[in-house]
């Protein structure tokens, strides 16, 4: 393993980050304190408790949830698709540097990054709302993988594109609105049965399911589904992007 070259993707990468900290960090961050004032207040203030927990403590979970997977896909995608775009990336495939090496310092940057950012904003929560983390271990597991997994997501999303419209396409026509529509602000035992048995075939309801149980230990699905589908989904992930190195989908062109 080539750990110098994961390194200098990596510290690229997290360079950009700190020098646009203000649109990176600050602006999320803002953000989503907003949608604690607005839903935690104003809808809290009609819905108190679901499931035995406070309203604006009951959506915590899906608001990071919200950022975390926004913010994997933004991030790896654009990582990736500028080397693209600049002509840079054929020094990087020209280098000693492996499939994986590169996956690595890329993905790895962009999960580090997610994973700060939620973290930030779950101190943030603190600031509005009383919480309790019930099994830390399993909400710290949820977060990176989710964070891995979607930043994996976005490596796919940023090596398919060719054009910056296209990086937005599928986070804002797709992933944003089935985190809204998987429990994000609502458990998805309140809904009738036919729409909550559609509503199982969002895969984003797993992951919004299994972070909060970690919290509350209360979940719309139980926790070795929601972790299964996480894992599958990754695996996908991981198959796509090896396809895509295997046959130079995008890459060479």
């Amino acid at each position: 393993m080539n750990w110098p070259a994961i390194r200098a993707i990596y510290g690229f990468e997290m360079a950009r980050t700190w020098r646009t900290l203000l649109q990176s960090i600050v602006a999320p961050v803002i953000s989503t304190s907003l949608y604690f004032v607005v839903f935690g207040a104003a809808i809290g203030g009609r819905i108190t408790t679901i499931e035995g927990v406070p309203y604006g403590a009951f959506i915590v979970p899906g608001l990071i949830m919200l950022t975390l997977l926004t913010q994997s896909i933004a991030n790896a995608s654009f990582g990736i698709y500028f080397p693209r775009f600049s002509g840079t990336i054929y020094e990087i495939l020209s280098a000693p540097v492996s499939a994986v090496e590169i996956v690595a310092g890329y993905v790895g940057a962009a999960a580090t990054k997610s994973v700060l950012l939620g973290l930030i904003i779950l101190a943030t929560s603190w600031l509005f709302v009383p919480l309790r983390i019930e099994h830390p271990l399993f909400m710290v597991l949820f977060l990176v993988l989710t964070a891995v997994t979607f930043s994996l997501f976005g490596f796919v999303i940023g090596l398919w594109a060719d054009g910056f419209e296209k990086l937005q396409l599928v986070p804002l026509l797709i992933v944003t609105p089935l985190t809204f529509l998987g429990g994000s602000f609502y458990a998805i035992d309140m809904l009738p049965p036919v729409w909550r048995a559609v509503s199982l075939l969002n895969p984003v309801v797993y992951l919004i399911s299994g972070f909060r149980w970690s919290f509350y230990g209360r979940a719309d699905v139980s926790l070795p589904l929601s972790l299964g589908m996480a894992l599958v989904f990754l695996a996908a992930c991981l198959a796509a992007i090896a396809w895509i190195f295997r046959t130079g989908y995008r890459l060479k062109s």
